[in-house]
């Protein structure tokens, strides 16, 4: 397994809708260590998530989960998890709003308003159709990552810029969640 650079906002791929990933190239060697390779690199950085284009790879691939994570203290446990070619669909008209930050964009962070729950439906890393609800965290991670399946970051999210901040200030300042 290896760590594999992120794309930092500004690189290209982070803006392009990824393809989808055909069903017969799941099961491939190649796919399989992308996958290792992902998670890995998630973990390295703390992360709760990872797509495809933050490693420079245009396929509609997230690989997320929680476990103790310095970043989120006070987050749920999910386990981890693949999602390949993933939709996500808004169940009913909650929403919430939260601090999020992206291993693409590192020390920034910015209140972002998503759903609350959702309805996932994808393949999993065996190619096995997955079907599940999702709320609060779980949901927002989801959000997050299919968000840069369509080329999109948290910072587009944003209705205002005003809470958009540097990690260490939100720390020194002792604002709200500062994960």
């Amino acid at each position: 397994m290896a760590i594999l650079k992120v794309a930092r906002i500004g690189h290209p791929v982070l803006r392009c809708p990824a393809e989808p990933l055909p069903s017969e190239e799941i099961a491939a060697p190649a796919t399989q260590r992308l996958i290792d390779d992902m998670l890995e690199t998630m973990a390295e950085y703390d992360g709760v998530g990872l797509a495809g284009p933050q490693v420079h790879v245009s396929r509609r691939l997230v690989v997320y989960g929680v476990a103790a994570n310095r970043r989120y203290p006070d987050a749920p446990a999910i386990p981890l998890t693949v999602l390949v070619n993933p939709r996500i669909t808004p169940v009913g008209d909650e929403r919430e709003d939260d601090m999020e930050g992206c291993l693409s964009i590192p020390e920034l962070r910015g209140t972002v308003p998503r759903w609350a729950r959702l309805e996932v439906e994808a393949l999993g890393r065996n190619g096995e159709p997955l079907r599940y609800p999702a709320e609060g965290f779980h949901a927002r991670i989801l959000q997050h990552e299919v968000d840069h399946l369509d080329g999109k970051v948290y910072l587009d999210r944003m209705p205002s810029m005003e809470s958009l901040a540097f990690l260490a200030e939100l720390q020194r300042y002792g604002l709200k969640r500062a994960d």
